[in-house]
């Protein structure tokens, strides 16, 4: 069953809205008119095979030992991954460790060059093949030399970048996605267009799907339900992390295990058709941060996977 210790979704847009008013975001959180799922047709519940982990979260564990920590997955019943680099391995020796432990890296992390090279992008192309990803994402960008982007210009020519990279990714059998942190939500050239906004407006949905993180979208005071409602089939995929309840600076929001925070997930994922949603990736970018033990984020993987094949909505 869905976690029952979320705040009320009013004290959740109270916490976003604060969190916008730290970055200078706009507010663009939907009415409870239009956070209804439209769906009565439930209960639904996510598909086991379509829930992953992004590797970065258990990036000390792999650290000490890859083969027994992907073996550990697979034991909690991942079967796909989401990987951040190899871990000091080839592609090639990293594919070998997935295949040994039943596992699959459907999704990866690379970042697109910068400034724009095609050569270099293509062997990044490569070894995503080797590895056997479907997906590749682009997983950071907005901040400059003395802070956030605030020049819509940046956001325009990267993503002119973004596109040429997704157009390559197309062609090597591979579909490309843009991955948010919190910082794209920041308003560009003093107006009430965010770096988001830019983003998605200018890209091809052809050439760029979005991977939208659900705890940095709160973070930024995006309603990932509005964003599903914006971007109707182009959201592939969701990093599902929790934004913590112990804290009354919302604007430095610790984050927690799904499941364990504020984010009603079971009402973002009510619309996972219209968003197009095929894969539910745990995540929690502070494991295994002291004081988090590396064996804490073995933890953490653990209790998404439960949360997220126990969840209904």
């Amino acid at each position: 069953m869905q976690h029952e210790s979320h705040l009320s979704r009013r004290t959740l847009l109270g916490a976003a809205a604060a969190g916008a008013a730290a970055v200078g975001t706009s507010t663009v959180l939907s009415s409870p008119a239009q956070a209804g799922s439209g769906h009565g047709d439930g209960p639904h519940r996510v598909p086991r095979d379509n829930i992953s982990v992004q590797l970065y979260t258990l990036r000390n564990q792999l650290e000490i030992n890859l083969e027994e920590s992907l073996a550990e997955l697979a034991e909690i019943g991942y079967t796909r991954v989401e990987h951040a680099g190899f871990v000091g391995r080839t592609a090639t020796q990293f594919r070998a460790a997935l295949d040994n432990a039943g596992i699959r890296a459907t999704s990866g992390h690379a970042g697109i060059p910068q400034p724009w090279n095609a050569d270099t992008w293509k062997r990044t192309l490569e070894d995503a093949a080797i590895v056997g990803n479907k997906y590749i994402v682009h997983a950071f960008f907005g901040l400059g030399p003395n802070g956030p982007v605030r020049d819509g210009a940046v956001y325009r020519a990267f993503a002119d970048d973004l596109n040429k990279a997704g157009e390559l990714a197309r062609r090597a059998g591979l579909s490309f996605g843009y991955h948010n942190h919190h910082l794209e939500f920041v308003r560009q050239d003093g107006g009430d267009r965010t770096g988001f906004d830019i983003l998605t407006s200018r890209t091809d949905p052809r050439l760029v799907h979005l991977e939208v993180d659900l705890y940095w979208a709160w973070r930024g005071a995006a309603d990932p339900v509005d964003l599903i409602h914006r971007h109707r089939g182009r959201i592939k995929q969701v990093h599902v992390k929790d934004m913590g309840v112990d804290t009354s600076a919302f604007t430095n929001a610790p984050m927690n295990d799904p499941g364990a925070g504020l984010i009603d997930f079971g009402r973002i994922f009510r619309h996972a058709k219209e968003a197009g949603l095929v894969e539910y990736i745990v995540e929690r970018d502070d494991a295994g941060t002291p004081p988090r033990t590396p064996e804490q984020a073995l933890d953490t993987a653990r209790v998404g996977y439960e949360f997220l094949e126990g969840l209904r909505f």
